[in-house]
């Protein structure tokens, strides 16, 4: 990824070497959200940079407790209108004595932020492919070919295929693509997005009607998102107005989490109720009408040079795909 393309947050940014990988990233041209809990030192950082503007913004948040994270997460995801596509989980701490002499609260301190927040916050700004099929098709590729090194670039599906069309990355996994004279497409897995609830959210004391889903406010993927496009459909068909959005962002990953802690709905796949993490906490809304099955495809350019290993890969893909999605 060329440096201009890149939407960085950086934690720990206030100082040190997060402040200085921040410089360093905005004078190749990168755009960059600094986080950490000094409110006026990341001002200081940003003013550096030029101040805030479309290239530079700051979120001050004790990476320690859950709040925190989530401002950390929400304000990557509104960042722009775009969100980010480069995670730099650089805040650390350590405390320094023999360990009986280290209080409880210096302990969870030291996990919650050396160990908790980079997981919590990779988590979260992942997509939905990148969470549930990455991982066994990684391990089941790599099983086969030990040797071969992988790059993976995890975006929106605009961007996706302007990787493709540009001849950036070899091919993509994503929702249906029209095939073309330029791009071969074959399906590989199907999905369900439903909506979904915390899980004591007033929508799920009765059995929930089309129109009693537009007395809240929702979370939902921008407006280009073919998802969304779906699910408001199914609303204007019927001669109703759209979902009141109060959030709008492209970190799908992020939703589960906003769901669970507030009284806002949201339309994404099944697969997120019930994990052992925000998952615990949500339950699906089940309306006939706004259960969406959507399919991915794996697509390449036609005319492209596809080395052995990615044929394997696509290979595996398209073979195995469907049980590697569902864990079977």
């Amino acid at each position: 990824m060329k440096a201009a393309a890149m939407r960085a947050l950086i934690t720990g940014a206030s100082g040190g070497i997060g402040r200085s990988l921040a410089q360093e990233l905005h004078d190749r041209g990168a755009s960059v959200l600094l986080v950490g809990r000094n409110a006026q030192a990341l001002e200081r950082a940003a003013q550096a940079l030029g101040g805030r503007s479309a290239r530079v913004d700051w979120c001050a948040a004790d990476l320690a407790t859950v709040a925190g994270r989530a401002r950390v997460v929400e304000a990557a995801s509104l960042w722009g209108g775009s969100g980010i596509n480069v995670l730099v989980n650089n805040a650390g701490c350590g405390d320094f004595g023999l360990l009986d002499e280290i209080d409880d609260a210096a302990i969870e301190r030291l996990f919650a932020i050396n160990a908790i927040a980079p997981m919590q916050l990779t988590r979260a700004l992942l997509p939905t492919l990148a969470r549930f099929l990455m991982p066994p098709l990684c391990r089941a590729f790599l099983q086969d070919a030990p040797g071969v090194t992988l790059r993976t670039v995890i975006a929106q599906n605009d961007v996706l295929a302007s990787h493709l069309e540009a001849g950036e990355v070899d091919f993509i996994l994503t929702t249906a693509v029209r095939a073309s004279e330029e791009v071969v497409n074959h399906a590989v897995l199907e999905d369900e997005a439903v909506v979904i609830a915390s899980r004591n959210h007033p929508i799920l004391a009765k059995r929930a009607r089309l129109q009693d889903l537009l007395s809240y406010r929702w979370v939902l993927a921008p407006p280009s998102v073919g998802t969304r496009q779906w699910f408001e459909r199914v609303f204007h068909s019927r001669g109703l107005p759209g979902p009141h959005v109060q959030i709008e962002t492209n970190l799908i990953l992020m939703m589960p989490t906003l769901i669970s802690q507030t009284e806002l709905l949201t339309f994404t796949s099944r697969r997120h109720v019930g994990l052992a993490d925000a998952g615990t906490d949500l339950r699906e809304v089940r309306l006939k009408e706004t259960t969406m099955r959507r399919r991915f495809d794996v697509a390449y350019r036609r005319d492209a040079y596809l080395s052995p290993a990615a044929q394997r890969l696509i290979r595996l893909l398209r073979t195995k795909g469907r049980s590697l999605f569902s864990g079977d």
